[in-house]
């Protein structure tokens, strides 16, 4: 590890059996050994703690700890990992209980920089469970947030369908029902769920504070499209944020009913600005500097699909990290298993103890590091926000409307748009600061708050909503004066229908003597105020701006978003490049990075007297160059 150029081990994370294999019976030594072996060659560790796995002896005296199915209302049994139930205050005791072990006997040893708390939180699903435990937490959670039931079946709109409650003990959690449920009951559903993970991890992140005073905590997200949590409550109590980066697992999912054409070219290098948007996203939840602790170093095992990272991928996958303000960058893992569920999964020595295919490129990455020596630095603001929601999120979970429209994929559509144009982006939450930012892009906004609202009106940034934005009140009723909403004072219009079509049948957005496509959400507005910017082939207003403010009423393609944030950004005075699909720039310090996706060479738009600190202008394939900026 060390003349590999490592400096950090993560260790513990899944090993609860072997630290305690009978109850109150524990087994540090093997333990001890490890961490005093790795800190005597001078190597940083980092605990996990084990609670994502509890082993089958606890399962055994106490089954009400596992989950239970919200799709098929059975039992999720022990045999793989993520068993337990956040509504389980039996599981918190227990979890807190080998939380607090591991924390006072580790909590003072020198050669652990910090913990980890649990593994992927909410991962394979587990965020919400249909259990009894559950259920009766929710009914409790519904008593204290509507006092009366009469008052949470009005905001419910329970007289539909004779839907009304008569106490608070006769509600039942919004799942395994012959159709849908009530959109507002599986919203506070949703919410409750969320609360009940920020609420457990809390408990496990002062369970370690109280012994480790001196270490820093954090924990490692998966992509936070796949949590259906409220990450940034989740995060609230953590020094910073890490993040598991799988750049060819995750697109190959993303990608999986795309056509050939479409994945062939990033197949072995994962999507340029998927990646990217996560390591955003994750700046944005750590509010600066984060660690990357699994890097994939070769194929996955649990993907459709898993093929073998572009030579040089897992180089430019660390490098880009780096320059969207990673701390740190932890590779999954150091040795192939040769035996259990991740068998398949590479590591950076194969089964049989040799160097994998990607141990050349992370040792030219280490070298290289030196050479980047400033990436301590914090990463500056930048000057284009994205406000990321998970309460939209849920509207488009909860309320499909249309098959053809996600919110995620609206982040995502939006998020590269901007990348395609070299801008640099934050991604923030609703209600964040909003100082020093030029252009404010928010996919949608389903259902804003007064603090979100005072946010944005506070801004003196360019900002663009996207289409559903102000579509709920906060309990998902329309609003009274309909969409937007509260949002009515930034965008004066008013929202008389909405149709979606097929994703095979767009139809026309007219913007000047320009035709883009739209169709999988489209909303019929009235003007009150504003300039139209574009209009849908029967002339009605599609796209309206007033003043510093604009409105898109429709999922459009990625021609129009270019086009529309390629003049927002010259009205804010921001220097754009209109880049090729396998180049993207980011900017870190007073450093650029110019990543190439392509099996070819191709040239960064660099200035003719640029410093290179890293590789020249011709960026090579699958490589990266990086010069100075001032």
């Amino acid at each position: 590890m060390r003349a590999l150029g490592l400096t950090t081990v993560r260790i513990g994370e899944f090993a609860w059996g072997r630290m305690e294999p009978d109850p109150g019976r524990y087994e540090f030594d093997w333990l001890d050994r490890a961490i005093e072996t790795l800190g005597a060659a001078g190597m940083r560790v980092v605990i996990g703690t084990p609670t994502a796995t509890p082993p089958k002896w606890l399962i055994d005296a106490h089954p009400e700890i596992l989950p239970v199915d919200i799709h098929t209302g059975s039992v999720r049994g022990f045999g793989s990992r993520r068993h337990y139930d956040f509504s389980s205050e039996t599981y918190l005791a227990e979890a807190l209980r080998i939380t607090n072990v591991l924390a006072e006997r580790y909590g003072t040893n020198g050669h652990v920089i910090g913990w980890q708390t649990d593994n992927e939180l909410c991962c394979h699903d587990t965020a919400m469970s249909g259990s009894v435990a559950a259920r009766d937490a929710f009914r409790r959670c519904c008593a204290e947030r509507y006092g009366t039931i009469e008052a949470l079946n009005a905001a419910w709109g329970n007289v539909f369908w004779s839907m009304e409650y008569r106490s608070f003990d006769e509600i039942e959690l919004p799942i395994l029902a012959v159709t849908e449920t009530s959109p507002s009951h599986r919203l506070a559903y949703r919410r409750f769920s969320s609360d009940q993970v920020a609420r457990w991890h809390a408990a496990m992140v002062a369970a370690i504070r109280v012994h480790a005073r001196d270490q820093w905590v954090t924990h490692n997200f998966i992509p936070m499209d796949m949590t259906g949590v409220d990450n940034f409550a989740i995060c609230e109590p953590l020094d910073f944020v890490s993040f598991d980066s799988y750049p060819l697992g995750i697109s190959d999912m993303a990608l999986a009913r795309a056509p050939a054409a479409e994945i062939k070219p990033f197949m072995r290098t994962g999507l340029p600005d998927l990646t990217a948007m996560y390591l955003d996203q994750t700046r944005g939840l750590s509010k600066g500097a984060f660690w990357i602790m699994e890097q994939q170093p070769g194929p996955v095992n649990w993907a459709p699909h898993n093929p073998m990272p572009a030579p040089g991928m897992v180089r430019l996958w660390t490098l880009q990290a780096f320059a969207h303000g990673a701390a740190c960058v932890s590779y999954f893992r150091w040795r192939q298993a040769p035996f259990a569920q991740e068998q398949m999964h590479a590591g950076l020595l194969r089964p049989d103890h040799e160097p994998a295919e990607a141990w050349p490129e992370i040792a030219q990455v280490a070298a290289e590091l030196e050479a980047l020596g400033s990436l301590a630095e914090k990463a500056p603001q930048s000057a284009v926000a994205l406000i990321v929601d998970i309460e939209s999120r849920y509207v488009s979970d909860i309320e499909k409307q249309g098959a053809g429209y996600r919110y995620d994929q609206q982040v995502y559509a939006y998020y590269s748009a901007l990348r395609s144009l070299g801008l640099d982006v934050d991604c923030i939450a609703p209600g964040d600061d909003l100082a020093g930012y030029k252009m404010v892009v928010i996919p949608g906004l389903a259902m804003p708050d007064a603090v979100a609202l005072a946010a944005l009106e506070a801004s003196d940034a360019l900002i663009l909503f996207g289409p559903r934005s102000g579509a709920k009140t906060r309990e998902f009723t329309v609003p009274d004066t309909l969409a937007p909403g509260l949002l009515r004072g930034l965008v004066p219009v008013r929202v008389r229908a909405v149709e979606t079509l097929r994703p095979d049948c767009n139809g026309v957005l007219i913007a000047g003597n320009q035709q883009f496509e739209c169709g999988t959400w489209c909303e019929l507005l009235d003007v009150m105020g504003g300039e139209v910017l574009a209009t849908y082939e029967t002339g009605a207003a599609a796209v309206v701006r007033n003043g510093r403010t604009t409105y898109i009423g429709c999922v459009t393609d990625d021609a129009y978003l270019r086009q529309m944030f390629e003049g927002l950004a010259a009205q804010a005075g921001l220097a754009t490049t209109a880049l090729p699909a396998t180049l993207r720039l980011r900017r870190r310090g007073t450093m650029m990075f110019a990543f190439n996706y392509a099996p070819e060479p191709v040239d960064a738009p660099t200035p003719e007297s640029a410093d290179f600190i890293i590789g020249t202008r011709s960026v090579p394939a699958y490589g990266v160059s990086v010069w100075r900026t001032g």
